[in-house]
């Protein structure tokens, strides 16, 4: 078996598609399982309806037609006329998530957002697999909710191994093309969740961990993993080769070509996965496997924008020592605030987080009731793994440095 992900660049419209469908005959197809994203910026656009839905119902229906006609378009490029099967398809999906927003009773927003948002990845696998289909690479199109069972942690749900394990294993055709949904679960009630943004990677590898996978393939628009992040730093470099434990540290400290849990599901069975361009398919690209040492061995550098420092100390001057650190952190689990960096003195605690709930003004009220708190909101953190002088001098050099930290592989920054 083999594992392949195609993200939502490389489908975003019907040349992406037919191009899927090139990769394909380039490189092998037999014994393969592919999981592809939503089209596109369809889960930003889904991600609008659930605001519209929540904000601004009377522009709820518009937002929601938007990415029907962007899907529409796709279709009638891909098939010669409305009677293909897949229209019909493509449109029931659309009347289910109309039917559940007008019968929905639930004021959660998470739950509901889990609800829509996956719509995206069920319409794009159907077009994908029809797509497929008619051009004789046959099929078997599968709802990945059933096959991975999660808690309802919703936005960021828990992997339920054992019932995971359990429901591939009894139903899944190796001797298949296949093709499926990133991102997704459910969970026990049959609710759908999501794994998380970026999740698609993670269900790649929860499929090869539960079929004993020979490879997983993440098919991306970069020739494979960079050393840094082209949007934001200039000459970019390829990594030929990178250990397990090198990218869980990337992927731990925020890069994008990885999601962080995708690796530990791999390393735990020492399937290698390799990151390739969906544009030049026969090209090395990057492999992360075991005992691999990076090469070439150079700096790497990771930024999280729109990040918040909060810094606190007591208001009596007394240590804050373990206590007061595990009252922090229960208040950091409470509000759902993912932490990137923490940094702590005598009197003094600091720490960078990642708001995606949208709780720090709640978190902020009940860290004021016992300390004296200071809050810089879009700061930026830069991380640089193998650094030397040099880079860190490059990076302060046109920033103001809230908080700087050291260790013997790794420097982060937290500037403005």
């Amino acid at each position: 078996m083999q594992v392949f992900k195609f993200g939502g660049a490389s489908v975003k419209d019907a040349r992406g598609v037919k191009n899927l469908a090139s990769v394909l005959k380039k490189v092998g197809h037999s014994k393969t399982l592919i999981i592809v994203s939503a089209m596109g910026k369809t889960t930003n656009a889904l991600e609008f309806v659930v605001k519209n839905y929540f904000e601004n119902k009377g522009e709820l229906q518009s937002s929601i037609q938007d990415i029907i006609k962007y899907h529409n378009d796709i279709l009638f490029d891909l098939f010669e006329n409305e009677s293909h099967p897949a229209f019909k398809k493509v449109s029931n999906l659309f009347n289910e998530l109309t039917a559940f927003l007008n019968s929905n009773k639930s004021p959660d927003y998470n739950f509901v957002y889990d609800q829509t948002i996956g719509f995206g990845e069920l319409v794009s696998t159907t077009i994908i697999s029809d797509y497929l289909n008619s051009i004789q690479l046959k099929n078997e199109w599968l709802d990945v909710r059933d096959y991975i069972k999660t808690d309802n942690y919703y936005r960021r749900a828990n992997v339920n191994w054992e019932d995971t394990q359990s429901l591939i294993s009894s139903n899944f055709n190796k001797n298949t093309l296949n093709i499926t949904q990133g991102f997704l679960g459910s969970d026990t009630n049959n609710f759908t969740t999501t794994l998380g943004r970026e999740g698609s990677d993670y269900t790649a590898a929860i499929f090869a961990y539960c079929l004993n996978a020979e490879s997983v393939t993440i098919w991306k628009d970069v020739p494979g993993v960079l050393n840094a992040d082209p949007r934001y730093f200039e000459n970019a470099q390829l990594l030929n080769k990178i250990s397990y434990r090198e990218a869980i540290e990337l992927a731990f400290y925020g890069a994008s070509v990885i999601h962080p849990k995708t690796l530990q599901p791999l390393q735990g069975k020492e399937i290698p996965l390799f990151v390739k361009s969906f544009l030049y398919p026969e090209n090395s690209g990057t492999k992360i496997g075991k005992n691999v040492a990076l090469e070439p061995l150079i700096p790497c550098f990771i930024v999280k924008k729109n990040q918040v420092l909060i810094s606190l100390s007591s208001l009596d001057f007394s240590y804050i020592v373990e206590d007061n650190i595990s009252h922090i952190f229960n208040l950091l689990h409470k509000y759902k605030m993912k932490v990137d960096v923490i940094q702590n003195s005598a009197i003094s605690f600091s720490v960078c987080v990642d708001n995606i709930f949208n709780n720090l003004d709640k978190l902020l009220h009940h860290l004021k009731a016992k300390f004296k708190v200071t809050c810089n909101e879009n700061v930026s953190l830069y991380t640089i793994r193998h650094y030397n002088d040099k880079v860190i001098t490059e990076i302060e050099s046109d920033k103001t440095v809230l908080l700087k930290q050291l260790t013997q592989e790794t420097v982060q920054l937290v500037t403005k």
